[in-house]
């Protein structure tokens, strides 16, 4: 059941009814208006956002972006920031990663100076140089591969130790005694040679080089073997000579020493023998001179003393001196012929 409008004119309810629709029509079209308005703008921001990502790129820190048009590089960003380009195909842009990398050479059969072969593995520590020439000459050279680049150096780095270890004398890089090791003359000469060819032709700078691993062949190990053995005999043939030399030396001094000390000897002992014989002689003086008999007697038994020996055999006369002094007959040689007197020596029948 319907309930009754009050509070209308008769007139007035009929005019309300026909303003009703008019009111929808304009609000349908503001809603409409707003909606365009709405897509414009959303479209128009993904336009911007579309058109700012074209034509922009961001430069990370350590990294580089060369713009490049058409495939020509033109220009080369190393700053981080934002970086503006136009929108592709007409340009684009390539990170190139400035970041220090390390590529090893692996074993490397070498020869040295004096004809010895050694195995050598050499390291790189190495980065693209920060220079835009050399950023363009890293990109056109490997084509911005990092891999590529260390498969390059890799050959760079064997054919330059074949060079530099040819300047080196095995012992120089293999020694016991660390005076004669010159390994860090060797990796600076192997640096100075791979910097100037690395930088000219890929842009690469070389931070460091060093060696990893070192070893040898069987061949060489043997004859570094025998080598050794022959200097290690030769210090000993000298060594062994120079105690001979010093041996020698001393013997040579010694003996000379002792002649000298000889002769002193026998010149001090002809010194005292003839002091001996000078007082002897004084004291046979001083004995002849208080009693020449009993001196006459002892000189004659000293006479007979050393005449006489185990093998000796005299035949004289008792009577003829020295042997008148057995008899007691000390006169009986003054009166006896002097043919008779002398003793007569000869060999035992």
């Amino acid at each position: 059941m319907n309930a009754p409008v009050t509070g209308l004119r008769p007139g007035a309810d009929e005019a309300h009814l026909s303003r009703l629709p008019a009111a929808g029509t304009e609000t349908a079209k503001k809603k409409t208006l707003s909606g365009l308005i709405t897509r414009f703008g959303i479209a128009g921001l993904v336009f911007c956002a579309a058109l700012s990502a074209a034509t922009s790129f961001t430069v990370e820190t350590g990294k580089a972006v060369v713009v490049t048009r058409f495939g020509a590089p033109v220009r080369v960003r190393t700053e981080p920031g934002l970086l503006w380009k136009l929108p592709a195909p007409l340009e684009s842009g390539q990170v190139v990663d400035l970041q220090t990398r390390t590529t090893s050479g692996g074993l490397q059969d070498v020869g040295t100076r004096d004809g010895l072969r050694v195995l050598i593995q050499a390291y790189l520590a190495w980065s693209v140089s920060g220079d835009p020439e050399h950023i363009r000459h890293f990109l056109r050279a490997t084509g911005n591969d990092p891999d590529e680049a260390a498969r390059q150096l890799r050959s760079l780095l064997g054919s330059t130790l074949q060079i530099v270890a040819s300047d080196f004398p095995l012992r120089n890089l293999v020694n016991t005694d660390p005076h004669e090791v010159r390994i860090a003359e060797f990796e600076t000469k192997l640096l100075n040679a791979l910097q100037p060819q690395v930088e000219a032709i890929y842009g690469i700078h070389i931070d460091q080089v060093g060696i990893e691993r070192l070893s040898l062949p069987a061949e060489t190990l043997g004859a570094t073997v025998a080598r050794m053995r022959a200097e290690r005999e030769t210090v000993a043939a000298a060594r062994t000579a120079e105690g001979l030399r010093q041996a020698a030396a001393v013997k040579s001094d010694a003996e000379r020493d002792a002649r000298i000390i000889v002769a002193q000897a026998k010149a001090e002992a002809a010194a005292t023998e003839a002091h001996a014989r000078a007082d002897a002689a004084r004291i046979y003086a001083e004995s002849y001179s208080r009693n020449p008999g009993l001196y006459t007697t002892l000189r004659t038994l000293d006479t007979l003393n050393s005449l006489v020996g185990r093998n000796t055999r005299l035949v004289m006369r008792t009577d003829a001196p020295p042997f008148n002094a057995l008899t007691g007959l000390q006169n009986a040689g003054q009166s006896l012929p002097a043919s008779l007197s002398a003793p007569v020596t000869g060999p035992r029948p």
